[in-house]
């Protein structure tokens, strides 16, 4: 498989110029026969945007509609973070369209991080897996991804690869240049980590969106700037794979 992310800045509550970027990742992505691309966390409307209740969106949008639609005439599924309306809770989801336009899997973040995500959001629930092309793929959200446990939860069930929205700012660098290519090394996974550059409100985020592989090589990583990364997936070697999740002892 191909994949592909684009580290963006913030398009700060411009549904339009967010849904535009998206379509133009998708389409670059597609033209270098990439199998999916992911955006960052909350891209509708913007991570750190203090307006998060009045442009959270229910699923059957018109944004996201139109980005089903733009998926679907690229053949290239999108996975995009958004904030979510479901009566009277938010959500800080990510959907994934497929090559199709039809939603394969619609996630929910389920470890919040910090005041300002635990008083916006309500927590998701579940750790769903889907089928993206050759690969059983899954949804992880930011800080998500740094819990073992929940990467060890999807690996066990035949993951391969966590497409991974983030929000990651200063000074968190360790986490795309360490912890996210020791999940994927220690779960024998490919992780896609889709993060911002630029600043936003009081955030400044660190870029270094990353695409780490299950034996833990950096297959590709950002700067500090808009980058649309695109890489191939090694195959996975069964001779080079963690045996943790074989091997660990209860005490």
């Amino acid at each position: 498989m191909r994949l592909a992310l684009w580290q963006g800045q913030s398009p700060a509550s411009d549904l339009d110029a967010a849904c535009a970027q998206a379509e133009a990742a998708l389409a670059a992505a597609s033209a270098l026969g990439a199998a999916a691309v992911v955006l960052p966390e909350v891209w509708l409307p913007g991570y750190n945007q203090p307006d998060i209740p009045t442009h959270a969106l229910p699923l059957d949008s018109r944004p996201l509609h139109r980005l089903a639609t733009a998926a679907k005439s690229h053949a290239t599924a999108l996975v995009i973070g958004y904030a979510e309306r479901d009566g009277d809770r938010l959500y800080n989801s990510a959907a994934c369209f497929g090559p199709d336009g039809r939603l394969l899997c619609n996630y929910r973040k389920v470890q919040l991080y910090g005041p300002r995500e635990a008083a916006l959001y309500t927590p998701g629930d579940s750790l769903p897996t889907f089928r993206l092309g050759t690969e059983t793929a899954a949804i992880l959200i930011c800080y998500d991804v740094e819990f073992a446990p929940h990467v060890k939860s999807l690996a066990d069930r035949g993951a391969t690869v966590i497409l991974a929205p983030t929000a990651n700012m200063a000074p968190f660098t360790h986490v795309p240049r360490a912890t996210v290519p020791a999940m994927a090394a220690c779960h024998g996974v490919t992780i896609a980590y889709a993060n911002y550059c630029g600043t936003e409100g009081d955030l400044a985020y660190v870029g270094l969106s990353t695409i780490s592989g299950p034996h833990g090589e950096i297959l590709a990583q950002a700067g500090e700037t808009p980058t649309l990364l695109v890489t191939d997936l090694p195959a996975r070697d069964p001779a080079r794979l963690s045996t943790q999740s074989a091997d660990v002892r209860a005490l």
